[in-house]
């Protein structure tokens, strides 16, 4: 029963077998890593909406790393930030939990084809950009 209430995601009667769970925090952590700097590559060409998008994917692969190490199993198959921090326990600052819960758009327009908008600015991707490694950093600074 505590599994089913710690992994919400899972389906009725589905168990992880046993893992290795520093393994998975270093998967979701190095995948980070090599998003994070795909994202400024891409951000830096001026490739905003997939710069944007590779951003995103950055925060949701380390706030998985955190739930991993929190829960002590796989983390849930969910692309909401907001979700994942408060999965894993985080205290996230007012600031912090206000820009993952905006930052959410970045996924879905990199994801389904009809939230597209136009693509956001350099000067907005810069901006975006910058307040995403606020939170990079702080994630990686506690994994």
């Amino acid at each position: 029963m505590l599994a089913a209430l710690q992994r919400p995601w899972a389906r009725e009667g589905q168990r992880s077998t046993m893992i290795d769970v520093e393994k998975q925090v270093a998967y979701w952590r190095d995948g980070a890593k090599e998003d994070w700097e795909v994202a400024q590559e891409l951000v830096d060409r001026g490739r905003t909406r997939h710069g944007l998008f590779f951003g995103h994917l950055a925060l949701e692969k380390l706030l998985k790393a955190h739930v991993c190490r929190a829960i002590q199993d796989l983390a849930p198959r969910t692309h909401a930030l907001l979700r994942l921090a408060e999965s894993a326990g985080l205290a996230l600052s007012a600031t912090h939990r206000e820009f993952v819960a905006r930052f959410d758009r970045y996924q879905l327009e990199g994801r389904y084809p009809s939230t597209l908008s136009a693509p956001p600015t350099l000067e907005v991707a810069k901006r975006e950009m910058q307040a995403a490694r606020e939170v990079v950093e702080w994630l990686t600074e506690r994994l």
